[in-house]
């Protein structure tokens, strides 16, 4: 087989990081097929579950090896190697992109149908060499990962969100709806989950605003993260959740299971929806209801998006302070007005006045954070609801990263700073015994 039709070789992806990859030849997929069937032919599937991974893999790779002998094809040593990791990712893993989800640097996964396949590494979308045989191939993958969380997919219900096994979020959309092919994006998380001090690293946040949020979290406020797509809410929602102490009860609400708490008492709660009869759908508002019967010190919802926000008010009303939650919205106001129609799609007859009373008396904190055209996840604004004025939920503004300009090589140059406002809830710290450093709301300390 001559050199051009196979072409095992690294090609660069971006920042001159490299990933291998097979050429996509019709004769490697006629031979990866081959070998793929015949190992199926040769593997009990009952007995794979007897053995560690480790061990399977190695058990796999001498029956492929011993395949690939018998097919007589001319392969280097290199050649034969890929071969196999393709193969043992085929049947183990989640097929060419397993290589992408082992890549710590990549953040998102995106497959637009067979064909094309993008990733994001440092906030920057990125085409790779890396395609699917087809569409029936890709389908297999996505079909896998719904099954193994206990969902499924097909034209009854061709839209799926789930999660794997590391909790990265999946979600897929196939045809009538997906009109090209099927789609599927992977919203990965670290393996170790982002700390404060990370994200001070990575100039997401300033000292002060994360000294300050820590106290927030441990004094019970009750917080709500908003941001567009992609921003990075969940990950601060996880990074806060750590100063949540030890021995408290905690129970997280999420449609896909995919925060990272740390702490020892979690009870983790997600929806399910319905059956391939209609029924059995549990959606989150029936979850925090339940939630309210399970004891929790701590509720965190991962991000409302409908009735639910009516509950979750109300648990922040009855209690259950120190809650956390997400929310889309583009700015912190923006946010108070989806809750506020959220409220409304609850289907309860609620006046828009006292709907803003509820949520002036529940929420405590915003921390807006936002994707700059750069790729970074920053905080931008951190704002105490402070009340209501008349008929308006009144807000202040605490703290604030402010955009100046784009340098030469388009990184966006700005600086945190604090508004010079001390916060009321500072009177809730002191009473908890919460010290934090006055000097971090002083408006002439600026953190670029």
């Amino acid at each position: 087989m001559s050199n051009d039709k196979w072409d095992y070789r690294k090609q660069d992806i971006s920042e001159n990081e490299e990933v291998f990859t097979l050429a996509a030849s019709t004769e490697m997929y006629e031979l990866k097929n081959r070998l793929h069937h015949g190992l199926m032919e040769q593997v009990d599937l009952k007995i794979m579950d007897e053995f560690d991974e480790s061990t399977l893999r190695d058990k796999l790779k001498d029956v492929i090896r011993d395949l690939i002998e018998k097919e007589n094809t001319p392969l280097n040593a290199n050649e034969k190697t890929l071969l196999i990791t393709d193969i043992i990712n085929e049947v183990l893993g989640l097929g060419p992109i397993e290589p992408l989800l082992d890549d710590p640097s990549i953040s998102d996964i995106l497959v637009n149908t067979y064909r094309q396949i993008y990733i994001e590494r440092h906030g920057k979308l990125v085409k790779t060499p890396i395609r699917f045989q087809s569409d029936e191939h890709l389908m297999r993958i996505i079909d896998k990962i719904a099954s193994d969380v206990g969902r499924r997919i097909d034209e009854s219900s061709p839209i799926v969100d789930a999660r794997l096994a590391d909790g990265s979020r999946v979600n897929a959309i196939i045809p009538p709806l997906a009109v090209d092919g099927p789609s599927l994006s992977i919203r990965k998380f670290s393996v170790d989950p982002y700390t404060m001090r990370d994200l001070q690293g990575f100039k997401s946040i300033a000292p002060g605003m994360a000294d300050f949020l820590a106290a927030a979290v441990k004094a019970r406020r009750n917080i709500l993260v908003s941001g567009g797509t992609g921003s990075g809410k969940t990950t601060l929602l996880n990074v806060m959740s750590a100063y949540i102490p030890d021995d408290e009860r905690i129970v997280s609400i999420e449609d896909s299971a995919e925060l990272q708490i740390q702490q020892p008492h979690v009870v983790r709660l997600e929806t399910r929806p319905a059956n391939i009869e209609g029924k059995g759908e549990i959606v989150q508002r029936d979850l925090v209801k339940n939630a309210l019967r399970m004891r929790p010190d701590r509720i965190i919802v991962g991000e409302v998006r409908g009735a639910e926000a009516l509950d979750m008010l109300q648990a922040m009303n009855t209690g259950h302070d120190g809650s956390l939650t997400t929310i889309h919205a583009n700015s912190p106001r923006d946010a108070l007005t989806r809750i506020e129609h959220m409220v409304g799609m609850s289907g309860v007859p609620i006046p828009a006045l006292v709907v803003r009373q509820q949520i002036a008396a529940a929420l405590n904190l915003i921390v807006d954070v936002e994707r700059l055209p750069d790729g970074r996840r920053v905080v931008t604004s951190i704002q105490e609801i402070t009340g209501m004025e008349e008929n308006v939920v009144t807000v202040q503004e605490i703290f604030r990263f402010q955009r100046e300009t784009v340098d030469a090589d388009g990184h966006v140059v700005g600086a945190f700073r604090a508004t010079g406002i001390r916060p009321y809830m500072l009177k809730d710290f002191k009473e908890r015994g919460i010290i934090i450093d006055d000097a971090i709301f002083d408006p002439e300390r600026v953190y670029e």
